[in-house]
């Protein structure tokens, strides 16, 4: 016995295209291009839209709350680049402890704006020792002092601090997991 031909499915979104795949979701067919994979097969953009919805619980009130929790603490924590070297394993921790914070402060809340802002607010949270740090490179030169390596090395120290805190807190907040 020989099984018939399947019937021809055309694309959805584009109905000049033929294919064979559909949505593991709600079966719609889906040519290559519309198809997004996903962990578990392919999804059209509406189910994975659909999806993402369900992953966004933040309310307004959270991103001032998360904006002003991670600058502060960042700000806080950036004294931490005074140890030097150990600010390479401290300035991680110290990012893990915002995550938490602005976590108990949205209630768990989730939201891929609400973890960028975060990121973002530590980076600004940590500026102004950046500034402070800078400045006495500029007059010193400025005066016609030469370049010593006791200005450089500082903020060197506080832009490893902050790059650590920052990416530690965005993929502690957003749930990336690095293995």
């Amino acid at each position: 016995m020989t099984e018939p031909a399947p019937a021809t499915l055309y694309c959805a979104n584009h109905p000049n295209r033929e294919t064979l795949l559909r949505c593991n979701r709600c079966g719609k067919p889906i040519c290559s291009q519309c198809a997004i994979k996903t962990p578990v097969g392919y999804r059209c953009r509406e189910c994975v839209r659909g999806q993402q919805k369900v992953y966004e619980t933040a309310i307004p009130r959270d991103y001032p709350l998360a904006f002003v929790t991670a600058g502060v603490l960042s700000w806080l924590g950036s004294f931490a680049s005074v140890l030097g070297f150990f600010t390479i394993f401290v300035a991680p921790i110290v990012g893990v402890l915002i995550a938490l914070a602005v976590g108990w402060v949205t209630k768990r809340r989730r939201s891929a704006a609400l973890f960028k802002l975060s990121a973002l607010a530590a980076g600004l949270g940590s500026l102004p020792r950046i500034i402070l740090m800078i400045l006495p490179i500029f007059i010193a030169v400025g005066n016609g002092y030469p370049l010593s390596f006791n200005y450089i090395l500082p903020l060197i120290w506080q832009v490893v601090y902050t790059s650590l805190v920052v990416s530690t807190l965005y993929y502690r907040l957003s749930g990336i997991q690095i293995r």
